[in-house]
């Protein structure tokens, strides 16, 4: 495990609690589903760049989808 994996792991992960985190507050299924991938998939990807542009995009997909 590479130490940018790993901070990058941090950084996505953190960003996933507080969607999680407002989704079940806020009962909006867009970041709960969002903040939980966020939490779970840098475990299971080990490629930087990937990790990256699926963290950007997952990060950015509740400001454009409302459900």
């Amino acid at each position: 495990m590479d130490t940018t994996q790993l901070l990058l792991g941090v950084v996505f992960s953190s960003i996933g609690l507080g969607y999680f985190l407002y989704g079940k507050k806020q009962k909006v299924i867009v970041p709960w589903i969002c903040g939980l991938v966020l939490m779970i998939f840098p475990y299971f990807i080990e490629n930087i760049s990937i990790l990256t542009s699926v963290g950007i995009i997952l990060s950015i997909a509740p400001y454009f989808i409302r459900l």
